[in-house]
């Protein structure tokens, strides 16, 4: 797996969390700096983690589906993808009351953002890819642009999350389809 991969994959996956950053960032009037570092940082912890405990059970079932792999992985990138697709063009208002962050809804918010970097996981293992470089790819790339999100998200609002979103989606659902690709050509 290539670097330039690797990286789409990290931007895509962190997208979600980033969209929920800007909405967060929406909400944030006081402390700021410390808000930002938080949620970035626990987004990006559960980016990295969750591909880690994917590959981990994918390279468990590796052996029974090694024939179709290829179409698991691609599977779960698209459903990820138009997931994303979806939700980029829901009708919700990003305008909500202003809410505190705390503990227990940051802990909420960054499992419900890296499921998808746990179907990544296994579709890593399936392909052979290597999981530790990738997985601290994701969680930096995370950490960074949630940081930067709940910054934007102070000035720009609901607007750009949800162009993320759809930016994400489109990702891997392109990449879903140059690891198909990749392996009905050969």
């Amino acid at each position: 797996m290539n670097w330039f991969v690797i990286l789409l994959t990290a931007v895509g996956l962190a997208m979600d969390a980033f969209a929920v950053a800007v909405a967060a960032g929406a909400g944030i009037r006081e402390r700021r700096v410390w808000q930002a570092l938080r949620i970035g940082g626990s987004f990006g912890f559960f980016q990295m983690i969750m591909p880690l405990a994917g590959w981990l059970l994918g390279s468990r079932l590796k052996q029974l589906i090694m024939n179709v792999d290829h179409w698991v992985v691609f599977v779960l990138l698209a459903l990820i993808g138009a997931k994303m697709l979806h939700e980029s063009f829901s009708g919700e208002d990003c305008r909500r009351e202003r809410e505190d962050m705390t503990w227990r809804r940051l802990f909420l918010l960054s499992v419900a953002t890296s499921v998808d970097a746990f179907a990544i996981g296994i579709g890593f293992a399936f392909l052979g890819y290597p999981i530790w470089l990738s997985a601290v790819v994701i969680g930096l790339v995370t950490f960074v642009l949630s940081t930067s999100g709940v910054f934007l998200g102070h000035v720009c609002s609901c607007l750009w999350g949800r162009r993320a979103e759809l930016v994400g989606g489109v990702v891997l659902i392109l990449i879903g389809l140059k690891i198909l690709w990749e392996h009905l050509r050969v």
